[in-house]
């Protein structure tokens, strides 16, 4: 599959962009695509843009990536809505005051954490044998 993205050429501290149309197996820095449409300059915001060419490469197929894809909407190229590139927030879990009791009381319990998986260790072997004996000796 075809996709329509960014490849840094910039040096350190100074970025600049092609625009190109690449395999999308291929990495970004190999050098190996199909064909260049366009550069990007985002300290000038100078963007060049082959129009022709890019109308071209997506009716054949080529998908443009989600920041293209937002390039190409606010150049007029594409006539879509733009794409959230940011990462979703996780919400915000506020804990009730019974909860850290409640991991207390595991932690007395005998419970012990290993990686992702909480793993229960039975301590109530020993704890069964001292409560019967001591149900044993009230009912005498």
């Amino acid at each position: 599959m075809l996709k329509i993205r960014l490849q840094r050429i910039g040096r350190r501290n100074d970025p600049h962009f092609r625009v190109l149309v690449a395999e999308h197996t291929a990495g970004p820095k190999s050098n190996k695509f199909v064909e260049k449409v366009g550069t990007l300059n985002p300290k000038t915001k100078e963007l060049q843009l082959n129009a022709e060419r890019i109308k071209y490469w997506l009716s054949v197929g080529a998908q443009a990536t989600d920041r293209v894809h937002n390039m190409l909407v606010k150049a007029g190229i594409v006539k879509a809505d733009t794409i959230n590139v940011l990462p979703q927030k996780t919400p915000v879990v506020k804990e009730d005051p019974a909860t850290p009791e409640a991991t207390q009381d595991k932690g007395e319990e005998g419970t012990s954490e290993t990686g992702d998986k909480t793993v229960e260790v039975d301590d109530t072997e020993g704890d069964s044998t001292e409560s019967e004996e001591e149900e044993t000796k009230k009912s005498e």
